[in-house]
């Protein structure tokens, strides 16, 4: 198999197939996925863009709408997650995950999916303490307490469900970094280009504590991340024989790092799309404690004979063809660019929430109610935090986290930690993104840049 990884999309879905046809015409290679890490902006028509946290001189529709309405079809399988500018309405419909547009799959606020053998996880959104252990309360129009910001916003339900699955992944997905993560690859190179950066990367504030956890704990073969808008790699061993290629990407721009085609020679992506049986359990496991209102989720139902009765019940009742997601369908229509006369920015938000019903199906499989649509107040929706002290918290989980101990780099000769060789290259493809140097001691000044160099592998989009 092999994948194309893209940082953020920023609706610039036509310049990304783009730049995959190119790399085919060039390199005479064939991409069987692609995988974009946020910021997607799956917006569908002027209304969903009041949905977006965006300021209305940047409000744009962008080419999405196009592949939702059928107009244009993706080139390649295409799979997504959430980041910190979308449609939150949209993705709000499809909350467990499903398809957006024809071959265009949204992996859920949180979720685990196969394409062929390959398994992904991932978790849409960015890290804020003060929501983090708030309930799903956010609805359209997003009008009242900044829910238009806080909608897309990280919840700790969330990363629990991730945290308890318990077979390997080998892809893992998040919008904003782990924190923690630039100290396993090239720090000063980092902060070069980043030099806004330098005070949070140096005292580890950086980043996302929740994802620095499932990096930790899921240990998967690959994390890509992007946010912040510039390439970074990194080599994370986890002590146990088994190490995590971390690779951050740029936003789709002319002469910007946005792309990185990775070769799965193991991988086969035979079969295309289909649910993934432990991922179901999970979610059959946690759906009565998933919080609706401001209020947090009741602890966590991770235990492993949880799960395994859930498991029991999924390969009881859902047979191997069932697995396949259901199909697309539209919930509103789409941009009429005859007929529209409104611009980007004078939109109606809408007030309820759309039954997908992928999302429909899904619940019926599972014989799980349906609470997306629920009304939210009773949790407070207009009133306080409900959250036992959540406007605290950010400061509590960083001061309380337990974060693995920093890297060390003792290997020795041909070992991938060695200090001796330099820098050793991966083949991820080719020579490879994923480097390794030498941590600098604590308060000492950063080492010279390295001379930059040409990246023949450079895509410019103005030529394409």
């Amino acid at each position: 198999m092999r994948i194309a990884v893209e940082g953020c999309c920023h609706g610039e879905l036509d310049k990304i197939y783009a730049a995959l046809a190119h790399l085919e015409r060039v390199e005479h290679v064939k991409v069987d996925l692609l995988i974009c890490c946020g910021d997607f902006q799956a917006v569908r028509n002027v209304d969903d863009l009041e949905c977006m946290s965006v300021p209305d001189k940047y409000k744009e529709l962008g080419t999405f709408h196009r592949y939702y309405s059928g107009e244009t079809k993706a080139p390649v399988p295409t799979l997504f997650i959430g980041g910190n500018h979308e449609a939150s309405n949209y993705l709000w419909e499809l909350y467990y995950g499903g398809f957006v547009a024809p071959d265009v799959y949204y992996l859920g606020h949180s979720g685990v999916v196969k394409f062929g053998d390959l398994r992904i996880g991932g978790l849409s959104g960015i890290f804020k303490g003060n929501d983090y252990r708030k309930g799903h309360y956010e609805r359209p129009p997003y009008t009242h307490g900044g829910e238009v910001k806080s909608a897309y916003h990280v919840r700790q339900f969330d990363v629990e469900k991730l945290k308890s699955v318990a077979e390997p992944l080998d892809v893992f997905l998040s919008h904003d970094w782990p924190r923690g993560i630039s100290r396993y690859g090239d720090q000063a190179e980092l902060i070069r280009k980043k030099k806004f950066l330098a005070d949070e990367l140096r005292d580890n504030s950086l980043g996302s504590p929740p994802a620095e956890e499932l990096l930790h704990a899921l240990k998967p073969r690959y994390w890509f991340s992007a946010h912040l808008h510039v390439k970074f790699a990194a080599m994370v061993r986890h002590g146990d024989e088994r190490c995590t290629r971390f690779l951050a990407l740029d936003k789709c721009l002319p002469r910007r790092d946005f792309m990185q085609v990775i070769d799965l020679p193991d991988k086969s992506a035979a079969g295309g799309f289909t649910l993934d049986r432990e991922w179901l359990s999970v979610l059959r496991a946690n759906h009565a404690r998933h919080s609706v209102t401001r209020q947090p989720a009741s602890a966590p139902n991770s235990a492993p004979s949880s799960i395994a009765e859930h498991r029991t019940w999924v390969d009881r009742n859902v047979r191997d063809e069932a697995l396949k997601p259901p199909e697309f369908v539209k919930t509103i229509e789409p941009h009429d660019a005859a007929n529209e006369r409104r611009r980007p920015g004078q939109g109606t938000a809408p007030r309820g929430v759309e039954r997908n019903p992928q999302t429909v199906r899904l619940m019926e499989m599972l014989a799980l109610d349906f609470k997306l649509d629920l009304d939210p107040g009773g949790g407070g929706l207009r009133g306080g935090n409900g959250g036992g002290g959540a406007n605290n918290f950010q400061n509590n989980f960083q001061n309380n986290f337990r974060a693995p101990p920093p890297p060390t780099h003792q290997g020795q000769g041909g070992d991938w930690t060695g200090e001796g060789g330099g820098i050793q290259r991966y083949p991820i493809p080719r020579e490879g993104p994923f480097t390794l140097v030498p941590r600098q001691a604590r308060g000492a000044p950063p080492p010279p840049p390295p001379p930059r160099k040409a990246d023949d592998n450079e895509i410019n989009l103005d030529d394409l």
